[in-house]
Formats: C-alpha cells, structure tokens, sequence
C-alpha cells in the first residue's frame, strides 16, 4: 500500500478531534520525510487541519464551523510521556470541570516539575505552573483541587464564598485515604493554601489532619479571602481574614 494511501485509511479510522504526529504512521526515518508531505497536503486539502507544527487533527464541521480538539487532546504530549504522567490540566479548564465557574478560557494551564515557556497553538495559549510534588496518574485530581485552593482568588465568574462552598462539596466526597493524601501534598503548597485547606475541613468536620496543617503556619501570618468567614466558622483559627 503506497504512503499516502495508508495514511488515509488510518485517519478515516481516527475519531473527530484527536490530535497526531507523523510518528503514529512510521518510526522509519526514510519514510518519515514522505508521511510528513502527506499530511502537509492532506492539511492543504482540508481533510486534516493543523494544529501546530507536526501536529495534526480529523476536525469535525458543523453548521457553526470546525470544531477544534478538546484541551487535553491540544496537550497530550506535554501530560504524558510513553504513558507516565508528566503533567496535568490545571487552572482555568478545570475550574469549569470542577464546578467551579461556567466561564471558559482560551488559556490552558498545566502543572509541571519543570516548566516551559509559553505556548501557542492555534488559538490556544498554553502556560505552565510549577508543582512541586511527584505527578501521577492517582494523585492528579487531588493536585487539581489543591489548585483550585491555592488560585481561589483567580477562579473567574466566582466568589471566594462561593468557591468554597462547591470546595467544601467535593472535599466531603473524597475518601479519608485521599485526604491523608491531600493532606500531605499540601506541604509543598504556599502556606495560604493550607490554612484554607484547614478551614475547609474544619467546616466538613474533619478535625484529624489540624497538627499536619498548622504545624508550619506562622502563628503571625493572615491571610486575606474576602468574604471566607461568611461560609467557613473557623477562618480566625487559621488566620484568615
């Protein structure tokens, strides 16, 4: 089967909206130069669309237009690294995940041991944070919500006593191992965001991880969330104010 050939077939079997390189047609390097004029054609032709440069997607068209790839599909080779989890979605997509806004953004965020300069693809600007503890695939969505604390001020469309009363929601239906877990990744987060994650679980009734998350505040230290105390009764405790 010629080049061309294959690589139609292929794509007619991918879903709408997914994101590939020329390496999911051939690891040969004398045929790579050829599959790369392929989808540069296929690009040109329409069939694909390009999403930045050696990357490519099946765009779906609907009576509103083309419709792009979802984020994670835009990101997936700066999350994953022959399927190790080497970062994650964070920020602005996953408060809209979370519940925590309705808006969404152009923005993607994802967390990181070792940023990189921003990015751009198509309309898309991709920019990194840095996280401090090890990433995996069972720890995300607990890094996700520790975000989610740490950037409350930044949630768009939201109040702090809103956020944190849809924080307090999907704390109280994590299980105890993922708080002990939580608990300890909060260790490496700024101290502001222990001493909400304190608050919070005081309000949950969830008074055994107190010593783990006071026992590096400084007693001195406030920490300014306008209008905290109107949902959580222990905001003096943690010097919040």
């Amino acid at each position: 089967m010629k080049t061309t050939d294959y690589i139609t077939v292929t794509i007619d079997r991918l879903p709408r909206g997914y994101v590939f390189t020329y390496a999911d047609f051939t690891n040969e390097v004398n045929k790579k130069e050829a599959v790369i004029k392929a989808l540069n054609r296929m690009a040109v032709s329409g069939k694909i669309a390009k999403l930045a440069k050696g990357k490519y997607y099946k765009p779906e068209q609907t009576v509103f237009g083309r419709l792009q790839p979802n984020q994670f599909q835009v990101v997936k080779d700066l999350l994953e690294d022959d399927g190790k989890a080497i970062g994650y979605l964070t920020g602005y997509s996953i408060f809209n995940e979370l519940g925590l806004t309705t808006q969404l953004s152009n923005t993607i965020q994802i967390g990181r041991n070792e940023i990189r300069p921003v990015l751009q693809r198509e309309q898309y600007t991709i920019k990194f944070i840095k996280q401090k503890n090890t990433i995996n695939k069972e720890n995300i969505p607990l890094l996700q919500l520790l975000d989610a604390i740490r950037f409350i001020k930044k949630i768009p469309d939201s109040t702090i006593a809103s956020a944190c009363l849809r924080l307090l929601s999907l704390l109280k239906k994590r299980s105890e191992k993922d708080m002990a877990t939580m608990v300890r990744l909060s260790q490496k987060y700024p101290p502001s965001t222990r001493a909400l994650l304190g608050a919070l679980l005081d309000e949950a009734g969830i008074f055994q991880y107190q010593e783990a998350l006071r026992k590096n505040l400084n007693p001195i230290t406030t920490y300014k969330l306008s209008g905290v105390a109107s949902i959580l009764k222990t905001t003096q405790k943690w010097n919040l104010i």
